[in-house]
């Protein structure tokens, strides 16, 4: 992947900003046919075989040193457990509410990184950009936010674990991820095989949600690693505000959903403040 690996770390955002919506969007529509919990065991096990086909990771759990196994193991717990909160939550409250909440958890993490009165008013622009772009409603059921605080408070541990295992110099971070998604796949098959039985009975079904993992969490995640392995962890996640403004433009250009000016202001706002920060 040496081109890949050549390109800006900031254009690997856009690709992963396109399957971001995609595959949730797929997974919502997947919901009239099988239970949440079986849509996320789908998710998460075709991504694991997807990736387990492609790089092999059974390979390098044995050289790696046993810390790292414990931070890939946890890295695959927290990415059964995310997907399975995050999918019980968008059953229960619109995307974009979802969406904003799991932002403030990248809130925290560029908080704790800045170090520069520049990079505090980028994080300050960025915030105000997020903030034009996704109205969190306090309406809805209470259940639907507490999966929403849990999703958000695992996908900060995903930002950390993921940063941590694209700057180890053991494996490769895709290969790592790779290691991780077989984790997830052992842990979500408890509480989510059964659920998810009725699709081998449906081969559209079945194709439906691998789809919805190759875009949810193959895509992404390897974009993720890649952009992870050449920035600061503070820098990713302010990057991650992107997400909704890049939400608006697909919105425009896919669903013809007309931004607002409020949607405008907050595009250029969620731009600016990336643009200013210097790591």
């Amino acid at each position: 992947m040496p081109t890949l690996t050549r390109l800006p770390p900031a254009s690997y955002f856009g690709v992963s900003a396109v399957f971001h919506y995609l595959g949730p969007s797929l997974a919502v529509l997947l919901f009239a046919h099988v239970d949440v919990l079986g849509v996320a065991w789908l998710r998460i096990v075709s991504a694991a075989v997807v990736l387990g086909l492609w790089r092999r990771p059974w390979r390098l759990v044995s050289r790696i040193d046993p810390a790292q196994r414990w931070v890939l193991l946890a890295l695959g717990m927290v990415l059964a457990a995310m997907n399975a909160l995050f999918y019980l939550a968008v059953d229960r409250l619109p995307l974009a509410t979802v969406g904003a909440v799991e932002f403030l958890g990248t809130i925290v993490l560029a908080a704790v990184g800045t170090r520069t009165q520049r990079n505090l008013l980028a994080l300050l622009i960025t915030v105000g950009g997020v903030v034009a772009l996704t109205e969190v409603r306090l309406g809805g059921e209470a259940i639907g936010f507490l999966f929403a605080f849990g999703n958000c408070a695992l996908f900060m541990l995903y930002v950390m674990l993921g940063h941590r295992t694209a700057h180890d110099g053991s494996a490769s971070g895709i290969d790592q991820l790779a290691a991780a998604m077989l984790f997830a796949a052992v842990v979500a098959t408890p509480f989510g095989l059964v659920q998810a039985l009725p699709v081998f009975a449906h081969p559209l079904w079945l194709a439906w949600g691998v789809g919805v993992g190759v875009c949810s969490s193959v895509i992404p995640y390897v974009a993720d690693q890649l952009a992870m392995a050449r920035l600061p962890r503070a820098a990713f996640a302010l990057m991650l505000a992107l997400l909704p403004a890049a939400a608006t433009v697909l919105g425009l250009v896919v669903l013809r959903q007309v931004p607002t000016l409020t949607d405008l202001l907050g595009i250029g706002l969620v731009i600016t403040g990336v643009a200013v920060r210097r790591d």
